[in-house]
């Protein structure tokens, strides 16, 4: 099997993502590769807290690599701890990186040419699949999500801690992709065939946090932070065990 990494945000397109590799066999996925708040503890623009990620990483029994960025990196220092962490796979062995992207054309291109920097090759498993496909193939395989984060700009404060179900997709804007493939939203997934038990939480505060434009240059989607100034929506999840 095919040595990989897996770019793991603990959100919808990248469990279902995962289900797909792990039906099909052909990789072996060494690493779940999270980006993670280093001042928060808390998975990038998701706002997730990290042990909720540990737990998901627990459940579904492969190990976690975390990638501790500061609260707001330029591209520049974003891309360099980028390839200081690739040139590691590389150097075990590791010849793919898996992304559960769908259809940003600028975003695929970015990803793949920072590969190319050190000799590895991108997996795109949902790429090009219709989006109002896959979230009803993800509800339909027994998946659980709550959405965790939500910009102002399309989605107001009631869908924040909304379970991704049928009565949601009802009520998207139609200006809002499915899969929240825009940024329109961010979710974590708490059960589904990927975990071998659920993730217990709590709902928590429900918190509005605003962001000025960020000077980054380069390609934003890659950023932690928007190239436009704009809020977002927040659910905080507790832990049950704590």
């Amino acid at each position: 099997m095919k040595k990989a990494i897996f770019n793991w945000s603990g959100g919808k397109d990248s469990s279902l993502s995962l289900y797909y590799l792990l039906q099909a066999k052909e990789y072996d996925i060494r690493y779940l590769v999270t980006s993670v708040n280093a001042k928060f503890n808390r998975i990038s623009m998701h706002g997730v807290r990290q042990e909720l990620l540990r737990q998901q990483a627990e459940s579904i029994g492969i190990p976690l690599h975390m990638i501790m960025m500061p609260e707001m990196p330029t591209m520049e220092s974003y891309n360099e701890m980028m390839e200081q962490t690739l040139k590691k796979f590389k150097q075990e062995g590791i010849d793919y990186s898996v992304f559960g992207d769908i259809f940003l054309e600028d975003l695929r291109k970015y990803r793949e040419e920072r590969l190319a920097l050190v000799g590895m090759k991108g997996v795109f498993p949902i790429w090009k699949i219709p989006s109002t496909k896959l979230v009803r193939e993800f509800i339909d395989l027994g998946f659980k999500a709550v959405l965790v984060c939500v910009d102002e700009k399309v989605l107001d404060r009631s869908f924040v801690g909304r379970s991704i179900d049928d009565a949601l997709l009802k009520d998207l804007p139609s200006k809002v992709d499915p899969c929240g493939e825009n940024g329109e939203y961010h979710s974590f997934v708490y059960d589904g065939p990927i975990f071998k038990r659920p993730i217990a939480f709590d709902f928590g505060e429900v918190v509005h946090r605003d962001y000025a434009a960020s000077s980054n240059t380069g390609t934003s989607v890659c950023s932690t932070t928007p190239k436009v100034h704009t809020g977002f929506w927040y659910c905080d999840l507790i832990p049950k065990s704590l």
